[in-house]
């Protein structure tokens, strides 16, 4: 074995990027729970985006002589599925210009339902996409209302089976545990969502973030969070019915036909480096991260003086990048192993992390499976508490 702290092995963070996140941060209007970098009927402004993303891609690929091969693509937003058909296309062919895309092997979109056609998935899957993911969030009525969503049942079918016509992946997201969500209405979006027959399914538990709509009216008692025991119902609620329906539970929130896994998301899950570009977008480059300025307009003022929006950067340090290693590689199901945390870290593990993970196992959130350290059941509703002590 090699001694604590020993970098024998090359860390996995030093790998030169393959997969780029893009912030496309338009939207038609700003649902009452969403905290992301996002801004409304700013249609005026999409040509300023497009020109300062072509002035950002310029700057950050500066250290690669050649144009970059990437792997996994994936659009974000905000609602990348906003632009027009003139504005997606100088979009992707503004990468292309910067990056090799000939081997990609997936290229995500996100996407409202109800923009979706299918002239325009048509032509997304001509500009390359290979995977569609719908903000669904629910298919009832006044859930839809409750959390503001301008598009009906219907439109996730229809936008749905347009993705299924067009040979390309079909994600899903789902919210549960919004406020005067019944067991009856979360049993209907799951079957539902299965009824559209997804590769994918995301399923988050509705929070209340400072600054948003949602969290001025619970502060006055207008909305009210739904109990922890009974969200928590709600979640097993769904990895009960989804895995009884062919779906891989493979990371905390997320669920998927086997092989189809977001290809992307495990890029990050799994501690390799990644670019990004646009309002608020994250990049991890080198074992630094680097996060730029959330407001569109200050992006775009930035982004066409320089070419750089950072705001925020990171400073190297092995441990902690060990150590989120660990606590990212854990919220897959298939849990991490001392052999892989020193191959892809450099460090090992239990010298590292071994006094919490002693406790946690004791407690019967984790356990050892085949050397292999996972999560248990009872770990997994309890999950995001647990990470905060080994950072």
């Amino acid at each position: 074995m090699t001694p604590q702290g020993s970098e024998s092995e090359t860390p996995i963070w030093l790998e030169v990027p393959r997969s780029a996140y893009v912030h496309v941060p338009f939207c038609t209007q700003r649902c009452g729970y969403c905290n992301f970098a996002l801004i409304t009927g700013r249609e005026d402004l999409v040509g300023s985006y497009l020109e300062a993303l072509q002035c950002e891609l310029e700057k950050q690929t500066e250290p690669w002589p050649e144009r970059l091969p990437l792997e996994t693509l994936f659009l974000g937003g905000g609602t990348p599925t906003y632009l027009q058909a003139r504005q997606r296309q100088e979009l992707v062919d503004t990468l292309h210009r910067y990056f090799d895309l000939s081997g990609l092997h997936e290229f995500s979109v996100e996407s409202n339902p109800n923009d979706l056609t299918t002239e325009s998935v048509a032509d997304w899957r001509r500009l390359g996409a290979t995977r569609f993911s719908l903000g669904v969030q629910s298919f009832q009525e006044h859930k839809l209302q409750t959390l503001e969503r301008t598009h009906r049942a219907e439109d996730v079918f229809a936008a749905s089976q347009a993705v299924h016509d067009s040979g390309a992946e079909l994600s899903l997201d789902l919210i549960f545990a919004a406020p005067g969500e019944s067991e009856s209405d979360w049993k209907n979006d799951l079957q539902q969502a299965i009824d559209c027959r997804p590769d994918h399914i995301s399923t988050y538990q509705l929070t209340f973030e400072k600054g948003t709509q949602f969290w001025n009216r619970l502060q006055h008692g207008v909305l009210q969070e739904v109990e922890d025991g009974e969200a928590l119902e709600r979640y097993q609620m769904a990895i009960q019915f989804l895995t009884a329906n062919g779906f891989q539970h493979y990371e905390v929130s997320n669920f998927a036909k086997p092989g189809r896994e977001s290809r992307h998301n495990c890029v990050y899950w799994s501690g390799r480096p990644y670019l990004a570009f646009g309002p608020a977008a994250a990049r991890y480059i080198a074992g630094q991260r680097l996060v730029n300025h959330a407001s569109t307009t200050t992006y775009l003022r930035r982004a066409l003086q320089t070419g750089d929006a950072t705001v925020e950067v990171e400073p190297y340090d092995p441990e902690l990048r060990a150590r989120e290693y660990f606590v990212f590689g854990m919220r897959m199901l298939r849990g991490v192993s001392p052999e892989a945390f020193q191959r892809d870290t450099g460090r090992q593990l239990l010298p590292l992390c071994g006094d919490q993970i002693s406790e946690d196992v004791r407690h019967g959130w984790m356990v050892w499976d085949d050397s292999t350290l996972k999560l248990t059941e009872a770990g997994l509703a309890v999950s995001d508490g647990l990470w905060p002590k080994y950072l």
